[in-house]
């Protein structure tokens, strides 16, 4: 079988390639060029794409570089950024996924003859009646099923996930063993075209959107003190609000853009027993009844269903989603679909 596998210069798709390969797949490397501006985390500098070759030759692998930055930029940056001009709190290595990874990189794929598109993602896909799903992988403190679950059947068809039945620590003996020089190579953990020396996600929003100064106000409308940049903030949340000391602490309820006012209350003022939701999308087929249901890469999963009217209850009152989140739907360890938080 013919593999494309996507090498981004880390520990785990380096596996991931090393793996197929010693399956006796014809694999070939590629690592995608997707963000030229100033970046000091995630997978987009110009060491990581050295990584991914040096991996490659070492594992005697084709590599190639697809420069997909005009994509990226279109369906990735320009959106996260609009959606923080509404208000909304996106997750951009999803849209990357949805737009990029698992559409743009599979098609670019077939055009050229491979059969499959491999990733390292921590995650697993199993044959389920006429189609696939994707399951949690092993390792439950760095599975990636959650940005996985915009996932159709025609892509889970042309998908391989090698390591998801691997423990990170298994993946990181795997890569030792092999003397891949990324055995030990932290992981990435954020946005990769946000630079934390160039002021993180407010320094990126300001150079893009300008400083929209807001009111803080209480529950009751009182003013309380003010944010230099409204567009980054999010439901949820309690540091960086510039307002004097209070009895108990304070977090972010309620973000009106247009009227410059950010609402704040007590932490119990964040629960509600419903979420609201949109862009509803299920794996296989719409499910009744009782789901877990995680709601941030790395939460804990809270039981819900979906009722008629597309709206998430909790069986307990939770704590509110920032727009624009993720919410996903599982059966155990088995993505069935997911959502927007509205």
């Amino acid at each position: 079988m013919r593999v494309l596998a996507a090498m981004s210069g880390g520990v785990d798709s380096s596996v991931a390639a090393a793996m197929l390969a010693e399956q006796g797949h014809e694999v070939v490397g590629v690592t995608l060029k997707l963000w030229g501006g100033e970046s000091d985390t995630g997978c987009c500098s110009v060491s990581d794409v050295e990584d991914a070759r040096r991996v490659a030759d070492l594992l005697g692998l084709q590599h190639h570089v697809f420069n997909f930055g005009d994509a990226f930029d279109s369906r990735v940056v320009a959106p996260y950024v609009n959606d923080h001009a509404l208000g909304l709190t996106p997750n951009p290595c999803i849209e990357c996924n949805r737009h990029i990874k698992f559409d743009k990189l599979m098609v670019r794929a077939e055009a050229l003859g491979f059969d499959v598109v491999a990733t390292g993602h921590h995650a697993r896909l199993e044959a389920a009646g006429t189609g696939f799903r994707v399951r949690r992988g092993v390792d439950e403190a760095k599975d990636q099923s959650y940005v996985l679950y915009m996932l159709g059947q025609e892509q889970m068809a042309r998908l391989l996930l090698p390591i998801g039945d691997l423990t990170k620590a298994e993946v990181r003996e795997r890569a030792s063993k092999l003397g891949l020089r990324n055995s030990a190579k932290p992981d990435s953990q954020d946005v990769c075209f946000i630079a934390n020396r160039a002021g993180g996600r407010q320094g990126f929003l300001s150079r893009r959107l300008g400083q929209s100064p807001a009111t803080v106000v209480d529950a009751d409308g009182t003013e309380l003190g003010t944010v230099e940049a409204v567009q980054a903030v999010t439901i949820g949340q309690r540091r960086g609000l510039n307002f004097g000391g209070t009895d108990e602490p304070r977090y972010v309820t309620d973000v009106d853009i247009p009227a410059g006012r950010v609402t704040v209350g007590r932490r119990e003022d964040l629960y509600a027993p419903t979420q609201n939701v949109i862009d509803i999308q299920w794996t296989d087929g719409e499910v009744d009844g009782p789901l877990d249901i995680q709601v941030s890469a790395h939460g804990a999963p809270v039981v819900g269903v979906v009722d008629q009217s597309g709206r998430v209850v909790w069986a307990e009152p939770q704590r509110r989603v920032a727009p624009g989140q993720a919410v996903v739907f599982y059966q155990g360890d088995l993505v069935v679909g997911g959502a927007v938080a509205a």
